[in-house]
């Protein structure tokens, strides 16, 4: 419900220490429109000193303390302590939506009260109270007057008290104004030593205007001395020039050496780069030529590898040809097997007319090795 981040100085005190009367508030209206913006006018007596941390509230009436402020908004402290016509401004959205009755309350930063307004309600105006205003006027009015007599003599209670603080703060005030003319009698005679201080200051600048003769002279040979540093200067700045010129050949100078340096860095990488692909070529090469004596030690152990086979070819043509020796002889065996049959068929028809007993063979240690080859074997004519 606050306008401001900020929390005002309250606090729990009963109204009869309040002082109502410090601050009056002015054209205080008895109903105000919803929606829009309030305006509060209010006067500052003598008897109240704005500070900082002073603010004014909202209250429904029948409040207690000065914590139950239903909004707020700082007091201005005037920038003249002769403003005592101040204003404020609640903004339509803090405003209280009901019909209650409200009134205006000025709080300084002990959070003790020193002003409140008659009551106001938050509402439009209807017929109805327009009629009782101008059927019960007289009525009103009275009771009006009855309430600010119970109010003024609510006020006049605490403005006693208020008068007798004021009282031992007027003879405080009395001490006071007695140390001021002490004060202003010592001024005097301040003032009567400045007045002397005046007339030596005035014979001091009399002085001072002489000075201020030589001073001129002075000032006109600092014109010539800035004339010969100004030609000074065109020199210099024509040196400058000049400078900035070769600078610039240099520059230029710089650029080109700049650019040939990057030519040879480029060159310095094309070097390096033919480098490593010479350095592989030469891993190639390395790799080719141990591939080369692998390849040698290979075709040698082939060349061995070949004479075995020959000599083993060799062995193989001449087991061939005792092979074929043993088949010519095995041949020559079966045709003198058969030939043996052939004699043993006739000796058997020999035989039959005359037993003859049968030849042995002649040579064979353990018979014939082939008989049980041929035993079922046909006859050849």
């Amino acid at each position: 419900m606050d306008e401001t981040s900020d929390e005002p100085p309250t606090s729990a005190v009963l109204l009869d220490n309040c002082y109502f009367s410090q601050v009056i508030f002015n054209n205080v209206e008895k109903f105000y429109v919803p929606g829009g913006d309030v305006t509060c006018y209010y006067t500052l007596t003598e008897h109240i000193v704005p500070r900082r941390k002073d603010w004014v509230g909202i209250f429904r009436v029948g409040w207690k303390t000065t914590s139950e402020y239903y909004t707020f908004t700082w007091a201005p402290v005037p920038s003249d302590v002769h403003t005592v016509q101040q204003q404020i401004q609640f903004r339509a959205c803090y405003l209280p939506k009901d019909d209650e009755d409200y009134q205006f309350c000025y709080v300084d930063q002990d959070g003790m009260v020193r002003g409140a307004s008659v009551p106001f309600q938050f509402r439009a105006e209807t017929e109805d109270d327009i009629l009782v205003v101008a059927t019960q006027g007289e009525m009103e009015e009275i009771e009006l007057q009855n309430k600010n007599l119970r109010k003024e003599n609510e006020e006049l209670k605490a403005s006693c008290a208020s008068l007798q603080k004021q009282n031992v703060d007027l003879q405080e005030e009395l001490s006071k104004t007695q140390e001021l003319q002490k004060s202003l009698e010592s001024l005097r005679s301040n003032t009567e030593k400045l007045e002397l201080e005046l007339s030596s200051l005035k014979k001091e600048n009399k002085h001072l205007k002489e000075r201020d003769d030589c001073r001129e002279a002075e000032l006109h040979q600092l014109k010539e001395q800035i004339q010969n540093v100004a030609s000074d200067k065109e020199h210099l700045e024509t040196r400058l020039k000049t400078a900035l010129d070769h600078m610039d050949q240099l520059q230029s100078q710089v650029l080109n050496y700049e650019k040939e340096v990057e030519n040879l860095s480029h060159m310095d990488r094309d070097k390096t780069k033919q480098l490593e692909r010479l350095k592989e070529e030469n891993h190639q090469l390395c790799l080719s030529r141990a591939q080369e004596q692998q390849n040698h030690t290979l075709m040698k152990e082939l060349e061995e590898q070949k004479h075995l086979f020959q000599i083993l070819q060799a062995e193989k043509d001449k087991a061939d040809e005792e092979n074929q020796k043993l088949r010519e002889e095995n041949d020559r065996l079966l045709r003198h097997l058969l030939q043996t049959r052939e004699l043993s068929s006739l000796a058997a028809v020999s035989q039959a007319q005359a037993p003859i007993p049968a030849p042995e063979v002649v040579g064979l240690l353990f018979g014939n090795p082939y008989r049980g080859l041929y035993k079922g074997m046909p006859c050849v004519q």
